[in-house]
């Protein structure tokens, strides 16, 4: 090189420095106009070119270069590095071979090779040449932070870890190591120190959003939503486009219950990123609880048909269908989940809550048995098979199944409350289940509606709460409450979010009430906003966490006074509901602890019953329903899961006592009849003794009962309408009373209707009344004889004292309102 050609080199050289580019450019371009062969120059200029991006032009001067200079080993590496960039990885693994080839200690050249290998994913190859360039220099942070990545991919997480920490000991402010330290942290689920190791990194570089995203996604694991909202914010102050971090924000407003903000910021990854299928799975699953099922119903079906192989969007969309009550379309699009991934066990389990929802039980037992063989300790899954085997009577894991529901809810598992009444669940129990159920549905204090002091109107308006409003055993229980009550002292409102059955009974109440208002197809705070609106004074909810509840409308607080009423006999566990309507036999006073409402005990009965149920007119014969003509017929009308095996031993030993006696029962579902004939084999006792009555038509069920002789009771969840329609046809009911609510309705009931006699205090008691009554019939015919005398006497049936008490405790629920006293339990006394 010419003594000017070095001059104008060392002035390109410090003018790059400098960052004045194009006048570097410019000096290496006349350095070659003098010297052509200069190969230093075409490298300095392909670095250039390299660094504004032309890699086409930086490969093609590095070739230059090294075709003057064939044994320069940086040549030979830069050259490799821009193809690389280029994707071109065969060829630049070939380049830093060569370079390796011209000098062995050149550690740069190691690194770069274990790059393009492992961007090849040749991990084994790429970590020899990382560990390569660590002998040749042990301090070379780069080398430490690569293996790590290298040990990350093949899953070696702990050995992962450790190189990021080598690579921070050779550079304690490499922000990439520190960086993916909190990844590999994350990942180990060792929340606290992923949290350091991302703080470490931000406080090294503050500017990149990814770093801000991964901290607020552990602070978002360690339920610290509100930084975690926090370093979602500052992510996507730095990256306006960042779609993950707008999702991750969204999906802390979603755990927060901010559903609508949250639906919005689903709604903005979306745009950003239109296959953005996570957003669309949380947005659909928002719109779910907002009870919005139509326009999410719409969403994932929109998005379905550009994603036909995409496993959760077919998922949410079968829980969104079965929401809304159409289990075969729901049934599809779960099989069609797991057409797309066969190990979905959460698809295998809302399969079986669609295939339960069709009548199919069996299969709906298939489906959560599967789900369980996916996953082996799956919560929901243990908690529908347990219940639907005990409603199934498959006795063969009774023990164990209702004690795991109860150690479900012990270790703050979300259990259907529902479903402890049949498992010897102590009150205190139930409350914590239904604490535990209600938690996530409660929506966020801001959007809770808010109650003035009101002028006193001339009459209180009382809205009814339920998907019940049509032929079912709540309405045939309380039908005529709702024609009874005073219209001079009360508006009455019904509020209907279930189907209309097009039945007599759904035509009878649409005209019990002074506005009959369906609300099914409105979401939950619309619902509510539709009752406050009306301006509704007192709320009762007549379905707690029975089938198809939905909890979350008043959960909104529409009115100010609430009550639990009728349909769920246990604590909600909810600080929106005020009261519960009781008598003391069902829940004495002692057990207020136990229940988050205030307990108002009415006089006699807390049950009302309908006086216009009537029978069939035309009359069977005991052959009519498979019942011998002259041998004692006991009976038990209950649903199938309230049978237990101690109940069915006693039952079995008493057909053993009466020769000739038979036992019938209702044919609840498909796998009930030949599970408990192969039940009774078991106990000795011949299988045709039990006879199973298909389900009918309630005029037609009435009418049977007159068959019976005797209807005997279940605990610890007893008969409730079932106990009531007895009595009302006259048939005596023998029960035991339990130690909670659900399991000493039947006892009340008696001891309104005068017959105290029959309401025992354990199984062995139980047992022996039993045992006397079937040895003795004209006793039989004597009780049945008392029931005909006092049902018109009795208070049981009494509809009018029985809408009375109910009245004066609404009104006095009223009078502590407006006078803004906190609710107190209380007794009617009429």
């Amino acid at each position: 090189m010419t003594k000017a050609s070095q001059q104008l080199f060392e002035r390109a050289i410090d003018a790059h420095r400098k960052g004045s580019v194009e006048d570097a450019k410019t000096l290496y371009q006349d350095i070659l106009r003098a010297d052509p062969n200069n190969a230093a120059a075409y490298g300095n200029l392909a670095i250039i070119a390299a660094q504004q991006g032309d890699l086409v032009r930086a490969e093609g001067l590095f070739r230059r270069e090294i075709g003057l200079r064939p044994d320069s080993a940086a040549g030979y590496n830069h050259l490799g590095s821009v193809l690389q960039q280029q994707g071109k990885w065969t060829e630049a693994v070939a380049a830093h071979q060569r370079a390796i080839a011209l000098k062995a200690n050149y550690a740069q050249a190691h690194l770069a090779l274990g790059n393009a290998l492992k961007a090849q994913h040749r991990l084994d190859e790429a970590m020899r040449s990382y560990l390569a360039a660590l002998a040749i220099k042990p301090d070379y942070a780069e080398a430490h932070n690569n293996v790590g990545v290298v040990l990350q991919l093949q899953d070696k997480l702990g050995e992962a870890a450790s190189a990021y920490r080598n690579a921070m000991a050779a550079m304690p402010a490499y922000a990439e190591a520190c960086f993916n330290l909190g990844v590999v942290l994350h990942q180990m689920r060792d929340l606290a120190a992923a949290e350091t190791a991302y703080r470490h990194a931000i406080a090294i570089d503050a500017s990149v959003a990814v770093a801000h995203n991964n901290l607020g996604t552990v602070l978002r694991d360690l339920r610290r939503l509100d930084e975690a909202m926090a370093a979602f914010e500052r992510a996507v102050e730095l990256r306006a486009d960042y779609a993950e971090a707008i999702y991750n924000r969204a999906s802390v407003l979603q755990e927060q219950g901010r559903l609508e903000d949250a639906l919005a910021g689903y709604g903005r990854a979306l745009m950003l990123r239109p296959d953005y299928a996570d957003a669309v799975n949380n947005a659909g699953i928002a719109l779910q609880q907002l009870g919005r099922l139509h326009d999410a119903i719409e969403l994932y079906r929109r998005v379905a048909r550009p994603m036909p192989v995409h496993a959760d969007l077919y998922n949410n969309l079968g829980t969104a269908l079965l929401a809304d009550g159409r289990p075969e379309e729901a049934r599809a699009a779960f099989e069609q989940a797991l057409t797309c991934r066969r190990d979905f066990p959460e698809a295998a389990y809302n399969l079986g809550n669609a295939l339960r929802e069709r009548g199919d039980l069996a299969a709906a037992i298939a489906a959560w048995r599967d789900a369980l063989l996916l996953r082996p300790h799956y919560p929901d899954a243990l908690t529908q098979l347990a219940h639907h085997r005990a409603l199934a009577c498959a006795w063969d894991n009774h023990e164990q199944d209702q004690k795991s529901l109860r150690d479900l809810v012990a270790s703050g598992v979300r259990v259907p409350p529902f479903y402890l009444f049949a498992a010897k669940a102590t009150a205190a129990e139930q409350l914590h289940c239904a604490e535990q159920w209600i938690a996530p549905l409660k929506p966020p204090h801001r959007d809770v509606f808010q109650h003035g002091v009101r002028h006193e109107g001339p009459r209180i308006r009382l809205g009814y709460l339920s998907a019940d409003f049509h032929q079912h055993a709540t309405a045939r229980l309380i039908a005529e409450l709702f024609e009874h009550h005073d219209r001079n002292r009360f508006e009455v409102f019904a509020y209907s979010y279930g189907a209309d059955d097009a039945s007599p009974m759904r035509a009878r109440l649409a005209g019990a009430f002074d506005r009959f208002v369906d609300i099914a197809a409105l979401s939950h705070r619309d619902a509510a906003a539709r009752i406050h609106t009306d301006e509704i004074d007192i709320l009762i909810d007549l379905k707690g966490y029975t089938h198809g509840a939905r909890p979350a409308i008043a959960a909104y607080r529409p009115a100010p006074v609430q009550v639990s009423y009728l349909g769920f006999p246990a604590t909600m566990g909810a600080d929106f509901i005020d009261y519960i309507l009781v008598d003391r036999f069902v829940v004495p006073e002692s057990q207020q602890a136990f229940f988050s409402e205030r307990l108002v005990h009415l006089p006699n009965c807390y049950q009302v019953n309908d006086r216009k149920r009537d029978a069939r007119d035309t009359p069977t014969t005991r052959r009519d329903w498979g019942l011998p003509e002259d041998a004692l017929a006991l009976c038990c009308f209950n649903n199938s899961y309230k049978i237990t095996p101690e109940v069915f031993d006693i039952w079995m030993r008493l057909l053993r006592a009466a020769p000739g006696s038979v036992l019938w029962l209702l044919a609840a579902n498909v796998l009930v009849e030949a599970n408990l004939r192969e039940e009774a084999a078991r106990r000795g006792v011949d299988p045709g003794r039990l006879v199973f009555a298909p389900v009918v038509p309630p005029p037609v069920h009435l009418e049977r009962h007159r068959h019976a002789d005797l209807f005997l009771d279940t605990v610890p969840c007893n008969a409730h309408t079932t106990a009531s329609d007895a009595l009302w046809c006259g048939l005596p009911v023998l029960t035991a009373s339990g130690e909670t609510f659900a399991g000493r309705v039947a006892g009340s009931l008696l001891n309104a209707i005068g017959l105290p006699e029959l309401v025992t205090s354990s199984l062995e008691d139980y047992e022996h009344t039993a045992m006397e009554l079937i040895r003795a019939p004209e006793r039989l015919t004597e009780l049945r004889q008392k029931i005909e005398r006092g049902r018109h006497v009795n208070s049981l049936f009494d509809l009018p004292k029985s809408t009375a008490a109910i009245e004066a405790a609404y009104g006095q629920m009223w009078q502590r309102w407006h006078a803004r006293e906190r609710p107190v339990g209380f007794s009617i006394e009429i």
